[in-house]
Formats: C-alpha cells, sequence, structure tokens
C-alpha cells in the first residue's frame, strides 16, 4: 500500500493521457444526454453517470474518493458540513422510534443536533462518558438501538475515545460504530483499522486547512454486514420504493449499499451538497494534509508543555502531552500525533478566560479550529453555550475552558504571543 502522503497527492484522480494534471471543476448543475432511455437507466441506479449536481458531480466524486482511499474504506461522498456528514449517517440507519448510543463528549453543535433537533424527529440518543465503564456502556442500549457515536478526539474537550471499548459493544449489539474523524485526520488515525464502520469529517477543518471552504465527508469501511441485520436495517436490506424498488445490500453489496443509499435517498431530499469549486478547494488542502498535520502536532505539544509550565495556567488538556489523561491511549490509536489543538484553563475563571483571549495578537477569536492561522475559543459562551452546565460538565467543557488552535505559524512566535499575555493577567 502507498504511503499516506503519496496516497494525500496522487490519490481520487488520474487523468488520461492529454487531460488536466489537476482535478477539473466540473460547475455545472445538470449533464446532457442523447437519450430519454439513458438518463432513464441513471435514475434507475442501472449505469454510472451523472445527471444533476444536487445527487453526485464529477469534481466531488474526485474527491470523495480520495478521503475514502486515505480513510481505507469503500466509498465516500461530500457532503455541504460536517454537520450535514453527521446526520446523513446516522439519519441513513435510524428514523422515527429508533435509538442511539453517543459519547458525551462530542462537539457542542452535534451534541445540540442528536439532543434536540433529532429527538424531534423521534430518534432518542443516551449519551454516555468516553470513561464509562463496559457495564455503564452496556446499560445504554437498548432492543431498538441502530448505531454508537463518538469522536477519536472530541472538540473541545480532547478526549480521546476507546475504539476497542466502543467498537467491541456496538457489534455485540449488531450495531455499526460512526467515527467523527476531523481532528485526528486519516493522517494520524485510520478508525476502521480499530473497529469502526463509519467516518465523518468536518473537511472544513485539517482537511481543507485554510478557511476556504465550508464542507463534510462520510466514509464508509464496506464491512459491516447490513445483511445480518435486514429486520434492523430495512433502509438498506429491504426494497426502496421512492427509488424504484432498489435493494441497495442487493444491487451495490457491502462495500457500496450504504454511500449509495446516502446519496440516492438522503442527498435527493434534504440536498447538503457540496459546491464542486469547495470541492476543489478541499482537494487543495489534502494534498498537503499530511505535512501539515506534522506541524500542527509539534505546535500544538510546544504550546502544552509551556502552557503546564506556567503557574497562571489552572489546567492544560492535550493528549500528546505526556502526564495527560488520554497520553496512553492516544499513543494507542495515534502513535504518530494527535491534533494542534490546546485546551486549558486559566486562573480566575471564565473572566479571566476573556481577557486572556482578548489580549493575544497572534491568535485570532474565531468559531473555527484546526486552520493554517492560530485561533482560539471560549466555547461555553459559544459553541457551547445553548447546553446547560450539567451537560457541560458532561462534555468536558468547563466554564473556564479555552480552545486554542495552533497553526502553522513559529512555535516560538505563539508562545511569546501568549507568554505577554498572561503577563497581564
Amino acid at each position: 500500500m502507498e504511503g499516506i502522503g503519496t496516497q494525500c497527492v496522487q490519490s481520487g484522480y488520474t487523468p488520461g493521457n492529454g487531460e488536466p494534471r489537476q482535478i477539473p471543476i466540473i460547475q455545472s448543475t445538470t449533464f446532457k444526454y442523447a437519450t430519454g432511455e439513458e438518463m432513464a437507466k441513471l435514475f434507475d441506479l442501472e449505469s454510472n453517470g451523472y445527471f444533476y449536481t444536487r445527487l453526485q458531480n464529477p469534481t466531488n466524486d474526485y474527491v470523495a474518493a480520495k478521503i475514502a482511499v486515505l480513510e481505507g474504506g469503500s466509498a465516500g461522498m461530500l457532503t455541504s458540513s460536517g454537520q450535514a456528514a453527521n446526520f446523513y449517517a446516522v439519519f441513513n440507519i435510524a428514523s422515527c422510534g429508533d435509538h442511539v448510543v453517543s459519547s458525551s463528549s462530542i462537539y457542542g453543535g452535534t451534541y445540540n443536533l442528536f439532543a434536540v433537533t433529532m429527538k424531534r424527529m423521534g430518534i432518542d440518543f443516551t449519551f454516555v462518558s468516553p470513561d464509562c465503564s463496559e457495564e455503564e456502556l452496556e446499560a445504554a442500549f437498548r432492543p431498538n438501538t441502530k448505531a454508537v457515536f463518538g469522536e477519536t478526539i472530541a472538540n473541545p474537550a480532547l478526549t480521546v475515545l476507546d475504539f476497542d471499548k466502543f467498537a467491541k459493544a456496538a457489534h455485540a449489539h449488531g450495531v455499526p460504530l460512526i467515527v467523527d474523524n476531523t481532528f485526528a485526520t486519516p493522517v494520524n488515525c485510520r478508525p476502521f483499522e480499530f473497529g469502526a464502520d463509519i467516518v465523518t469529517h468536518s473537511t472544513t477543518k485539517y482537511m481543507d486547512g485554510h478557511g476556504a471552504g465550508v464542507g463534510g465527508a462520510i466514509v464508509d469501511s464496506g464491512k459491516f454486514d447490513w445483511t445480518k441485520y435486514p429486520d434492523r436495517f430495512p433502509g438498506l436490506c429491504t426494497p426502496d420504493e421512492s427509488y424504484h424498488g432498489v435493494t441497495y445490500t442487493e444491487r451495490f453489496g457491502l462495500a457500496g449499499a450504504f454511500i449509495t443509499k446516502a446519496t440516492a435517498q438522503l442527498m435527493r431530499d434534504f440536498g447538503s451538497i457540496q459546491s464542486p469549486q469547495n470541492a476543489f478547494l478541499l482537494n487543495l488542502g489534502l494534498e498537503s494534509l499530511h505535512v501539515r498535520m506534522q506541524r500542527h502536532c509539534e505546535n500544538g505539544l510546544a504550546v502544552a508543555k509551556y502552557l503546564q509550565s506556567s503557574d497562571k495556567i489552572a489546567w492544560v488538556q492535550y493528549p500528546g502531552l505526556a502526564g495527560d489523561k488520554y497520553y496512553d491511549i492516544a499513543k494507542k490509536y495515534m502513535p504518530n500525533g494527535t491534533c494542534g489543538v490546546v485546551s486549558f484553563g486559566v486562573k480566575g475563571g471564565r473572566e479571566a478566560a476573556e481577557r486572556f483571549m482578548g489580549r493575544l495578537k497572534i491568535a485570532a477569536i474565531e468559531t473555527h479550529v484546526a486552520d493554517a492561522r492560530t485561533c482560539c475559543l471560549h466555547p461555553a459562551s459559544t459553541t457551547h453555550r445553548q447546553m446547560s452546565d450539567a451537560e457541560l460538565a458532561a462534555a468536558g467543557v468547563s466554564p473556564d475552558l479555552v480552545r486554542y488552535s495552533c497553526g502553522l505559524e513559529d512555535a516560538a512566535d505563539l508562545i511569546a504571543d501568549i507568554e505577554q499575555t498572561l503577563t497581564f493577567s
């Protein structure tokens, strides 16, 4: 198998003789055919091709194919955002009356999607601590559970998911493990190798890496056998009357059923597409992902070590830092590095944290993370402000938490900026 760096640069698109070296941007909503019969075969999923960009587009498919290769999956698709990716990944197999087990330590927007919006759709979620015992995890399952969800590295708590524990429990109950791999990226962690079945990404973060385009992605491992549980997953194992009676597992096998259904059914109905222009920009980011992630991790570790040495910092959380609660498990699943995001608390609580951020000169206060440029945020008053104190605690977000995302600048400059800020705290 080619190395991850070669895959970042080369996979997904192979030009023919005289064709463009860079992936072409197919900025078109529709595609022309000579006869109605040819288009009918496309609508019946009997032949490959494109007819409307809301469902598929060549540029998007090139990039989705690259991400699938990077993750070691069988098929992938792009979405308009990471939120859309997580929604599609769950809703593709869970509907009204169903239940999902999720780690409580997840991004605040995802928590709200699950606990509020999808609950209104009739899907119940049980949230468990990522540090729960096997017995506590087992107790969360119900007869109508359809999936287990977690984040490789949680945003912003930086807890690390124990794949072995969560995958074992999911598979014992005949359901897939869905993992949001945004922070680690496939450069540092490939969840399929540790038992995950579906992987999602907010490509807006490290994959794009430059704050240029919002997007998301879903990748299927192609290994979960839906056909063993036809009554549990009827959407994949019985005819879809909304799409000419196709049975996805029969027509496309385990390697293609999940993504084909998400495309033909969910993307058709919800239309959360990524634009071809954004997909093109995303591919540019992917080509340097392996190089950038190394620098992000180096800067993250350097900043974490400095913060740990400061008497003005109450606590530091960074899974790549020796002594961190998740250091050992991070080394198990991510031996080459974790991410460039450091979470910490400034002594003095919420007000001290806000003063700290206001004095930074290099790091910008942004509702963003995992970018070439260093940025920071106070999640309790922004991305997680809709959560109660109890929900914040369960998510690992304390009132004083500062999420500091190390960019690609010189580590010495980032540390000097933090140091000058702390002198006034």
